[in-house]
C-alpha cells in the first residue's frame, strides 16, 4: 500500500514538474515575442521625448544678494562699513520675506491650514484610540491573577501611556500651529475667509 502511495506521488511531482517546465518556456516566448513588438514600436517611432534643458526652466526668483565682505584693517575702519553692510543685509531679508507674504494666495493659506487641522484631528483621534487601550489595559491588568501576565500588560500600558503623553504634546502644539498661522495671516493681512 506504501508503494502505491509512493509511487502516486511520484507520478503527481512529475506532472507538476512537466507543467511548470512547459509554462516557462511559454512565458519565455512571450517574452521574446514582446521585446519584438517592442523593438519594433520604437523603430516606427523614432521622436525622442522632449529632453527639458535649463533654458525651457524658469529662473528663481531672485533673493537679496548678500553683502561683499569688508576687507578689514588693522585700524578697525571697516568694522563700521561691515556692521552697515548687515544692517542693509537685515534689511533685505525683511523685504524679501515680505513679498513672500504677498506672494501667499488663497489657495496657500487655505492648504496650510487644512493641513494643521488634519495633523491635529488625526492626532486627536490617535490618542481617543490609545486611551480606549489604556483602558482595557488597565482592566485586563487588574482581573489578572497571574505575575508574569501582569508585568507583561503593565509594560505594554506604560509603553501606551508614553506613547499618549507624547500626542497630548502634539495635539497642544498643533493648536499652537492652528493659532500661530491665524495671527501670521492676520499680520499678513489676509481674509478670515482663506483659513476655512
Amino acid at each position: 500500500m506504501s508503494a502505491i502511495h509512493v509511487l502516486r506521488t511520484a507520478v503527481v511531482a512529475l506532472t507538476v514538474l512537466m507543467l511548470s517546465a512547459a509554462n516557462a518556456l511559454v512565458s519565455a516566448q512571450s517574452l521574446a515575442d514582446l521585446a519584438k513588438k517592442e523593438e519594433e514600436r520604437r523603430k516606427a517611432n523614432p521622436q525622442p521625448a522632449k529632453v527639458y534643458t535649463n533654458k525651457d526652466l524658469s529662473p528663481a526668483p531672485a533673493g537679496s544678494t548678500p553683502p561683499s565682505p569688508a576687507s578689514a584693517t588693522k585700524d578697525g575702519t571697516d568694522a563700521t562699513k561691515d556692521a552697515a553692510g548687515k544692517d542693509a543685509a537685515r534689511k533685505d531679508a525683511k523685504d524679501a520675506d515680505a513679498s513672500k507674504d504677498q506672494a501667499k494666495d488663497e489657495k496657500y493659506w487655505s492648504e496650510k491650514m487644512k493641513g494643521l487641522r488634519e495633523q491635529l484631528d488625526r492626532n486627536k483621534t490617535f490618542a481617543d484610540a490609545l486611551q480606549n487601550k489604556i483602558n482595557s489595559l488597565t482592566t485586563d491588568f487588574v482581573n489578572r491573577d497571574d505575575p508574569v501576565q501582569k508585568r507583561a500588560i503593565e509594560a505594554d500600558r506604560q509603553k501606551a501611556l508614553a506613547e499618549l503623553a507624547r500626542l497630548n504634546k502634539a495635539v497642544i502644539d498643533g493648536n499652537k500651529a492652528i493659532a500661530d498661522l491665524e495671527e501670521a495671516a492676520r499680520r499678513a493681512g489676509v481674509p478670515p475667509g482663506w483659513l476655512r
